[in-house]
């Protein structure tokens, strides 16, 4: 790898109750404004499971009673040699119920009814998989700050 290119370690968790999940609003950082899951950076020598745990309930106050890792999305950001690797997990059993934050509002979509025209355009390629319980491994292209992607690809089953 390319001493210059920035790789960021990051955890995604997903809310799940029956057929709707928790796509909070992004009120500030990176992704304000769109519609998207709970998580953030690995902290240096911490777990992924445990990171998606803290990420969880400092953003929505939740505590994860179980997760089940079924992505791992890597994003190539094309103009600014910045990689951002992002294990994503599915959580069907917490306590509580997520609550506003000064970074994230909590929404619940039916499946069918998903925003994809308020979240990042890549969401609409591989969060149907997702939600369908596939396991996969997918990488994205993005072109610009926009961002639009100039390709992507999507492989069955996890490392």
């Amino acid at each position: 790898m390319n001493q210059s290119i920035e790789k960021i370690v990051c955890n995604l968790v997903y809310l799940i109750k029956g057929k709707q999940v928790c796509l909070p609003l992004k009120l500030r950082g990176f992704g304000q404004g769109w519609h998207n899951g709970y998580g953030g950076k690995v902290l240096p020598g911490e777990p992924l499971p445990e990171s998606a745990k803290r990420e969880l309930l400092e953003e929505s106050g939740v505590r994860a009673e179980s997760l089940e890792k079924r992505a791992v999305l890597t994003f190539n950001f094309v103009q600014t040699d910045k990689i951002i690797e992002s294990h994503v997990f599915w959580c069907d059993r917490f306590k509580s119920e997520p609550a506003a934050s000064e970074e994230m509002e909590p929404f619940w979509f039916y499946f069918e009814d998903i925003p994809y025209a308020r979240m990042w355009p890549d969401d609409r390629i591989w969060l149907p998989r997702f939600l369908a319980g596939e396991k996969f491994s997918a990488t994205f292209d993005f072109l610009d700050e926009l961002p639009t992607i100039g390709g992507y690809k999507i492989q069955e089953g996890l490392e």
